[in-house]
């Protein structure tokens, strides 16, 4: 829906394809009307303007294949021009089918553009398979984090799997190195977060009565002298909830330059150690259309494997 700034277009028509069936029929609007305001959109669907199959609906009604939309002229500014993302290296691919991919996500690369990033995983994607209508995040991790990620290839299936992440239907299982010694076989962490800006304007989050309900499951995997390995499985999906639960407790994540311990890792980059000890290791659900069980396992990377070689060479040495 693309105009001249300033001037409207006339009415257009758009037929439902197998990509778009399952979105809501706002998400869809401003999907295809970026630059458009929000409160804008609400109110052409409030009076009436967007019509699917002659009919009006609701903002929270779900696009079926097949269905013919009538939107109104809408005026829009001229979009900026970003430069496309290059094509890069091609991902790791641990599964794909028709409905969804399984990406091992590197370390140090975003998951999508924004905040100071031009692009990350979905638009190098898109530009490295532009055969494919649709390719949408089914959750996210952070930068640093590496490991396993979904990746939706159609609407269905994307819903499906934004539904079954709400349900605790996905089960999502990570490993990390944290300092001292973690004492308890298994743990279940269970302590609302917040998330707020800081005075610099950054993203962060903290434990707090008024947040939101989070809980993780924490397994001791392996005890060194000074650190401790564990596996974190994650029953509820909040910002950082790993990261700050975990600092919570008095065990922030080794490299973690948010919520860590700013001299340790200094001294463990010097160490080997150059980025957060984060990996999503382990995805166990159903398949969101066909209900096949899927399951997948990712290796820790070098960078992380070396390191805790290095623990074993050390504490080999000192006995």
């Amino acid at each position: 829906m693309t105009t001249i700034e300033g001037k409207a277009i006339v009415v257009r028509h758009e037929r439902i394809d197998e990509a778009a069936a399952g979105q809501r029929i706002d998400n869809y609007l401003l999907r295809i009307a970026k630059g458009v305001p929000k409160s804008h959109v609400y109110r052409i669907l409030r009076s009436g303007e967007v019509r699917v199959n002659g009919r009006r609906v609701q903002q929270t009604y779900r696009l079926q294949e097949g269905d013919e939309v009538r939107i109104p002229p809408i005026r829009v500014a001229e979009p900026t021009r970003a430069a496309p993302a290059p094509a890069g290296k091609p991902l790791p691919v641990v599964y794909e089918d028709d409905a969804l991919l399984v990406i091992d996500k590197p370390s140090g690369k975003a998951v999508h553009g924004g905040s100071g990033v031009s692009y990350g995983v979905i638009e190098q994607l898109r530009v490295q398979r532009p055969e494919l209508r649709m390719l949408e995040l089914a959750h996210r991790l952070d930068r640093e984090t590496s490991g396993l990620l979904i990746v939706a290839k159609k609407r269905s299936a994307l819903t499906a799997l934004h539904d079954m992440m709400r349900d605790g239907a996905v089960q999502k299982r990570y490993l990390t190195l944290v300092p001292g010694r973690w004492s308890n076989p298994l743990q279940h962490v269970k302590a609302p977060l917040f998330k707020y800006l800081t005075a610099e304007g950054e993203r962060r989050v903290r434990v707090a009565d008024d947040g939101k309900a989070a809980h993780s499951i924490v397994r001791l995997v392996r005890r060194w002298r000074d650190y401790s390995l564990l596996e974190v499985e994650l029953k509820t999906g909040r910002t950082h909830q790993i990261r700050v639960h975990l600092a919570h407790l008095g065990f922030a994540l080794c490299g973690d330059d948010k919520y860590g311990d700013f001299a340790l890792n200094k001294r463990l980059e010097g160490e080997g150690l150059r980025r957060m000890f984060l990996h999503a290791a382990q995805l166990r659900f159903a398949h969101p259309l066909t209900g096949a069980p899927l399951a997948f396992e990712s290796p820790l990377p070098a960078d992380l494997q070396s390191f805790l070689d290095r623990l074993d060479a050390a504490e080999k040495k000192n006995g």
